[in-house]
């Protein structure tokens, strides 16, 4: 069975056992969550729900930890204008474990 979920303004597709890293959420590691917008469903035997019917759905998930991404160089310039700049940006993330998907 999977499931694409929206948390943190992006889409996942998601099935159990999935690892995933999300934007941040605030809760402590080892705690268990549902997480965002279920947009669909899709389940081995029988048709994608989709809209209102997957929207009761719930995907539960386990926070395994809260870390950062690798840095990303943001550089400018103008030329022939002597203008420079460089700044580094490392994002946030949260990673989950995917428990299960409850389709009602």
């Amino acid at each position: 069975m999977n499931a694409i979920i929206e948390t943190g303004g992006k889409q996942f597709r998601v099935a159990p056992g999935d690892v995933l890293r999300i934007p941040k959420l605030e809760a402590e590691a080892g705690t268990e969550v549902a997480l965002g917008k279920v947009l669909a469903v899709f389940p081995d035997s029988g048709d994608a729900l989709i809209g209102e019917a997957a929207a009761a759905s719930r995907v539960n998930a386990t926070i395994a930890g809260h870390d950062r991404g690798e840095k990303i160089l943001v550089f400018k310039f103008k030329r022939k204008k002597q203008y420079k700049r460089t700044q580094g940006h490392r994002q946030d993330y949260t990673e989950v474990r995917v428990r299960d998907i409850v389709v009602q």
